[in-house]
């Protein structure tokens, strides 16, 4: 049947000739394929009603970012009821890619995209997006103690104390106006476009979930990335390349960009163990150690104290003992 749809969305757009070949999904419900034709290239996007994330979204951010002078992917074609669109082919010079190749490459990349978002977050937001209290954000980091540390010990803990002292950081360090955040923005997700000029050389993806948040809250997506190791120099030079663009100094970011690393941290461990128990995916099991490693070095900050007794109190770490027995609950187990 979702072939069929597919085969059908494809002859409408004109596209049913092309050459299709999948590329990497990710960790949502999603799927893609590189279309060529001639010399046509398009991306087909699948993302199935009720997978959480909408076509129509993505178009509606989409067509914002651009309007900024920003370059997401063009939409082509979209069928929003069945979940199937059609958009521009930004390449794959992916960031991630790119500094794998040549290190020396990450710091150039990585003030590019800081400047991309000052882009964003200067610009009012749109209207009807998604703005979650201190409370509901705290509620989100939930996903630790109630999915990963039950995966680990074979019970969930009492988390009281802990959601209390998440949401009391944030109320106190970043619970300040609101901006557009894509909440994935990070180097498997950037693109270099080096034939277009300023911001517009960072091509832009996964950004359909995107709501309103705290201007960190995407440096943290850039800097403390679940994947790979960002180099402590790059860090601090985007860190002051960021603030000096919201005329702060480095220092004043340091309380609310370590808060909202450590519920950035607590959610990604959540959500990799949500995905291992509940549809067997247990690849993103291994990067549990780095997000580990990332929320301890959040936790340090004397701002966060009664958040790190929470978590040393509730949360095992990541052994390699307890990653495997999250493995062992998967389903493919």
């Amino acid at each position: 049947m979702r072939a069929a749809e597919v085969e059908d969305f494809l002859a409408a757009a004109g596209w049913a000739a092309a050459e299709r070949r999948a590329l990497a999904g990710d960790a949502s419900a999603r799927s893609y394929q590189r279309l060529r034709m001639g010399g046509a290239r398009a991306v087909l996007m699948d993302a199935p009603p009720g997978c959480g994330d909408d076509v129509g979204d993505f178009h509606r951010i989409g067509s914002y970012l651009a309007a900024l002078g920003l370059s997401p992917p063009k939409t082509f074609a979209m069928d929003e009821a069945r979940g199937l669109m059609l958009i521009e082919d930004l390449g794959e010079a992916l960031f991630a890619v790119l500094i794998a190749e040549e290190p020396a490459r990450e710091l150039p990349l990585y003030l590019a995209a800081a400047d991309a978002l000052a882009v964003v977050q200067a610009a009012p937001a749109p209207a009807g997006l998604p703005d979650l209290s201190a409370a509901e954000w705290a509620e989100s980091t939930l996903l630790a103690p109630e999915v990963y540390a039950r995966a680990v010990t074979g019970a969930a803990p009492d988390a009281r104390a802990f959601r209390a002292a998440m949401e009391a950081a944030l109320r106190a360090h970043a619970d300040g106006p609101r901006v557009l955040i894509l909440r994935d923005f990070h180097a498997e997700n950037l693109l270099w476009l080096p034939e277009r000029e300023g911001a517009a050389r960072v091509g832009l993806l996964d950004f359909q979930l995107g709501q309103m948040g705290q201007p960190e809250y995407d440096l943290v997506s850039l800097l403390q990335d679940a994947r790979r190791d960002v180099a402590p120099a790059t860090e601090a030079a985007v860190l002051a390349h960021f603030a000096a663009a919201r005329g702060m100094r480095a220092g004043d970011l340091a309380a609310p960009y370590a808060v909202l690393g450590a519920l950035r941290a607590l959610r990604i461990i959540g959500i990799f163990a949500r995905l291992c128990v509940t549809v067997g995916k247990d690849r993103y099991l291994a990067f549990l150690p780095r997000v580990w490693g990332q929320l301890m070095r959040n936790l340090g900050n004397p701002a966060l104290a009664d958040l790190r007794a929470g978590v040393l109190e509730i949360l095992p770490e990541p052994t390699p003992e307890a990653i495997e027995r999250i493995r062992q609950s998967c389903p493919s187990r």
